[in-house]
């Protein structure tokens, strides 16, 4: 039973998830591909330290988000068209990435798509915003990856991990369903197990912060699940070696570009995932958290927008910064996707059941 007062915080966590992803996503692009030297030639000797123009202007997504949001509308569906007596959640998922990679060639929305819902109707979301390779790869075709038949197997990037953290959402699933869920949905563009893996870490994580748990003990909570996973211990290693630079001298630029060591290479979605959460772990605030994650030479964006989602979730929406928040693009979106799943997760029996449903809800995800 949901109270009024968990139904807020709840809602607070989920807006906080998704905005902050998005707020580190958009603060990451203008690092995107520069090295710690570099940013701070062109930003002067503390890098990056607020949004800057990357894409045409300050504030703007890349694919990251835009992958998340159809995250949160596959993961809506899945509910929805549970009344149907279906319930393969990584099927509707797959069916989001798909509307997703319409997104990528279409010149607008196609009004005789019938599952398009109110988000692929979202012209804003109809532009390249630098995806990886595998997700366009992934999406190209109408075939589900598997764990057992991946899509692009040799894959280790974090794009997957980036769109993961709505898996953790799901407050109502036990932990490890929520991190086999969120693997098997990784794998419908990337297989090698390390992005997999740190996609379900991402998600197991946010998971436990959206139940008020610590950081630190959502961190240790998720090792426990991955260790009986196999191909886990570039993963675990990377989260291990993030709580342990906790107590290793002030956090800086250098701290957290060790993380990431050269073997492993910018491109390796452990190393983004330990800058994300050893950010998340030292940070005073959202922000220097967030110029923290974006402020070096790896993945910038992903390492930002997984930084941005942690404390999103710890935090709650009023913890994120308003001047950045002013100038984030498709923030009426987000936060409209945001309140959408909230409703769904605590009011779902009154909006839809196998016998009567809202048409509002339905127009806004189509059961087909």
């Amino acid at each position: 039973m949901w109270g009024r007062v968990e139904q807020q915080d709840f809602r607070s966590r989920v807006r906080g998830t998704l905005l902050g992803s998005a707020l580190g996503d958009a603060l990451g692009a203008p690092a995107a591909g520069l090295s710690l030297a570099a940013l701070r030639e062109a930003h002067g000797p503390d890098g990056l330290t607020g949004p800057a123009p990357a894409l045409g202007r300050r504030g703007r997504v890349t694919a990251a988000t835009q992958l998340t949001l159809f995250t949160v509308d596959g993961l809506i569906r899945a509910h929805v068209r549970r009344d149907t007596g279906a319930w393969h959640p990584p099927t509707d998922i797959h069916h989001a990435y798909l509307r997703w990679a319409a997104t990528q060639h279409d010149w607008g929305p196609d009004e005789r798509r019938k599952d398009n819902g109110w988000l692929g109707r979202e012209e804003w979301l109809y532009a390249r915003r630098v995806p990886h390779r595998a997700c366009l790869t992934g999406f190209a075709d109408d075939v589900l990856g598997t764990l057992d038949q991946p899509k692009n197997p040799a894959a280790r990037d974090a794009a997957a991990a980036s769109r993961s953290a709505p898996f953790g959402l799901l407050v109502g699933w036990e932990p490890a369903l929520v991190l086999q869920l969120s693997v098997e949905c990784a794998a419908q563009s990337h297989g090698h197990p390390t992005a997999t893996l740190s996609a379900g870490a991402v998600a197991v994580i946010v998971h436990g912060l959206i139940r008020g748990e610590s950081l630190d003990s959502a961190v240790q909570r998720t090792l426990g699940l991955l260790g009986a996973r196999p191909g886990h211990q570039p993963v675990t290693d990377a989260l291990q070696r993030a709580t342990a630079a906790v107590t290793h001298g002030s956090p800086g630029p250098e701290a957290v570009e060790a993380l990431s060591p050269g073997g492993d290479g910018p491109e390796d979605a452990a190393g983004a995932l330990a800058v994300a959460v050893y950010c998340a772990l030292v940070a005073e605030d959202v922000p220097q958290g967030l110029r923290l994650a974006v402020n070096h030479g790896g993945d910038s964006i992903a390492a930002g927008a997984l930084c941005g989602a942690l404390l999103g979730a710890l935090h709650g929406e009023t913890a994120l910064p308003a001047a950045w928040l002013a100038e984030l693009e498709g923030r009426a979106a987000l936060l409209e996707l945001a309140d959408d799943f909230a409703l769904e997760m605590t009011q779902g029996p009154s909006l839809h059941s196998p016998t009567a449903s809202a048409p509002g809800w339905l127009a806004r995800y189509p059961r087909g």
